[in-house]
């Protein structure tokens, strides 16, 4: 059985690093144990938060310059892949045609 990926929203993500910055919790072992979330994902948040606690959990409609840039970059990567790859399958079939 495969088991869902749990989707949190920005203020909980936030709320809960703070408890644990903040020391409510003595490890992040404890915190997460008594709010049933995993280890690794608090820890993770944690590391996130601290990073960039201004802009941390942009959520996926806003990206930071450097991934938008990542990604506009490769999506123009793409195109001249997929169209290398729409002429070679037009000369295989022209080939295949003529033979």
């Amino acid at each position: 059985m495969t088991l869902k990926r749990r989707k949190y929203s920005k203020q909980p993500e936030i709320d809960t690093v703070k408890l644990v910055i903040e020391e409510v919790y003595k490890q992040v072992t404890e915190a997460s144990r008594n709010l049933s979330i995993h280890t690794g994902v608090l820890r993770h948040w944690k590391r996130h938060f601290e990073a960039n606690s201004n802009a941390a959990f942009p959520g996926k409609g806003t990206m930071t310059p450097e991934k938008e840039k990542l990604q506009r970059l490769r999506q123009e990567n793409k195109r001249p892949r997929t169209k290398r790859e729409s002429v070679k399958k037009e000369t295989v079939f022209l080939v295949n045609e003529s033979e």
